[in-house]
């Protein structure tokens, strides 16, 4: 794909390593490509980070018809730059475009494009520890029409942020409010896509569990509110009897690639996986046997995220004495390190790109 660059005149001061936080800042150019039914995928550009122009009957600002990626670039021991596993993340944005019926891209395309725009910033990655910067692929629907069908006219936009932990305190424990009401996803539904539409429908319970002092939201299945499915935007991790457990890839969670990369290293381990339905009362009745030794969150944002505690029925379920379990810490330590290049690399999942 050919990939023309017009370079930002006027580029931005860094912010301090230390006050990074999480999507606050963009750099100084975007990747930008438009599709139509006459050419197709075409026109892919970088372009100085600047607002889109969008006309008021945009078909993406009524009916939601947009999806998107999520991954990090990272500064390796040598000072290289890597990324780590790119080719799911172009492999899933296509999964996601077809759930909503917009033009898949190609997806070495994809990819093209990542490396480029990241590379025209590549003064914006982050050496300090714990940081990264974070690659947002997304796509839209542009048409201007006010009805619900497929829309024609798509863009496919990359932005980039320099970020630092997900969590403020970093790698600890978090406390968890298992939701009882709220659903994030059906079978049928959009559960297993990356679209905004998932995420827009968890904000209302997840301000709730904070504004209660909690860190995140625990979800449970749509129809019977018994299974567990997600943390946060999270894959969901459970060690009892120390074998790990995980709910199935079954149409309502998203199948997450660092789970994915968890569930290899496991079994390269010799650790007992299963990848089947566990109900909230399952977790807090091993929890009260004494059975339950851990439980942790997987997903890029944060890697891995400890579970210190969950909050159901009122009643506080304590995990592990609300500590950093033995193999969270091992599979944060592994997939960190391999990402940014200090361990070895067995299974080939980092590409150096500049």
């Amino acid at each position: 794909m050919e990939i023309t660059i017009t370079r930002n005149q006027h580029p931005k001061a860094k912010p301090p390593a230390d006050s990074l936080g999480f999507g606050q800042y963009f750099t100084d150019h975007m990747f930008v490509m438009d599709y139509n039914p006459e050419k197709g995928w075409h026109d892919g550009r970088v372009v100085p980070y600047a607002p889109l122009s969008l006309d008021p009957a945009c078909m993406v600002l009524h009916y939601g018809q947009e999806l998107f990626e999520g991954l990090k670039a990272y500064r390796g021991a040598g000072g290289e730059i890597r990324f780590f596993r790119a080719i799911e993340n172009a492999r899933r944005l296509n999964r996601s475009c077809q759930r909503l019926f917009v033009p898949t891209i190609d997806e070495q395309s994809i990819l093209d494009a990542m490396t480029t725009v990241v590379r025209v910033d590549a003064s914006w990655v982050p050496d300090a520890p714990d940081t990264s910067l974070y690659v947002r692929p997304f796509i839209i629907a542009t048409d201007p029409f006010l009805g619900v069908r497929s829309s024609s006219m798509f863009q496919f936009i990359i932005i980039l942020s320099p970020v630092g932990s997900y969590y403020k305190g970093g790698m600890v424990p978090t406390n968890i409010y298992v939701e009882a009401s709220d659903v994030r996803a059906v079978r049928g539904g959009m559960g297993e896509a990356k679209v905004g539409a998932n995420y827009a429908a968890t904000i209302r319970a997840q301000e709730s569990a904070k504004r209660q002092g909690f860190t995140q939201v625990l979800w449970l299945d749509g129809f019977e509110h018994k299974y567990v499915e997600e943390i946060g935007t999270s894959n969901a991790f459970f060690v009892i009897n120390d074998v790990v457990i995980t709910p199935p890839l079954e149409g309502t969670i998203l199948p997450g690639i660092t789970r994915q990369s968890c569930l290899t290293l496991l079994a390269q381990w010799g650790i007992q996986t299963l990848e089947r339905p566990i109900s909230i009362d399952e977790v807090a009745q091993a929890a009260s046997d004494g059975r339950l030794s851990e439980a942790f969150a997987s997903g890029t944002a944060a890697v891995i995220s400890p579970v210190g505690s969950l909050h159901w029925q009122k009643t506080d379920i304590v995990i592990g004495g609300g500590a950093i379990g033995m193999l969270s810490r091992r599979l944060y330590d592994t997939i960190t390190g391999i990402q940014r290049g200090r361990i070895d690399d067995p299974n080939g999942w980092s590409t150096i790109i500049e």
